[in-house]
């Protein structure tokens, strides 16, 4: 497990586009945390890093899934207003986890059952100030763990890496 302080939107924005340096096909990053928490613009990090254009990139709450184009493919899901996991094959979900492209899926938490055995889970939680995100990454399988190590590495000034055990 690792966790990341950030403390303004922008270093929020930047983790993520620190993670989409070490991303590729077929790599599926899991996000959960209140509404507000941060995931979007996590998202919007990864997609800037990845080439997308990061004006196109909003909460596909209503749609439940956007198409960046970049290059590595990127699938926003957002599985907030889905009511059960049945709704995940009526979009075709699996046909997305694990191609071409990267699949990051707001509030994944909702359907665990849905998820493959291996993934990047993200999670958001509010800190002390009001722009204070706490994100939290729990590798799912050994590509994951690695991911993970590997960003730790690259923390810098714009968010800082956190010892859990402290």
């Amino acid at each position: 497990m690792l966790v990341y302080k950030t403390f303004t939107p922008d270093e929020t924005e930047a983790l993520g586009g620190k993670l989409a340096e070490l991303l590729a096909p077929g790599d599926i990053v899991c996000l959960s945390g209140d509404l507000g928490a941060g995931k979007t613009l996590f998202v919007q990090g990864v997609a800037a890093g990845l080439g997308a254009d990061v004006n196109d990139v909003t909460s596909p709450t209503f749609t439940i899934m956007n198409v960046y184009a970049a290059r590595i493919p990127v699938y926003h899901f957002d599985l907030y207003r889905l009511e059960n996991a049945a709704a995940l094959v009526d979009i075709g979900f699996e046909e997305y986890l694990g191609g071409d492209g990267v699949a990051l899926i707001e509030w994944a938490d909702k359907f665990p059952a849905a998820l493959p055995a291996q993934y990047l889970d993200i999670r958001f939680t509010a800190g002390e100030g009001p722009t204070e995100r706490i994100i939290t990454m729990i590798p799912q399988g050994p590509r994951y763990l690695q991911m993970s190590e590997e960003l730790k590495e690259r923390a810098d000034t714009g968010f800082r890496y956190c010892d859990p055990s402290v």
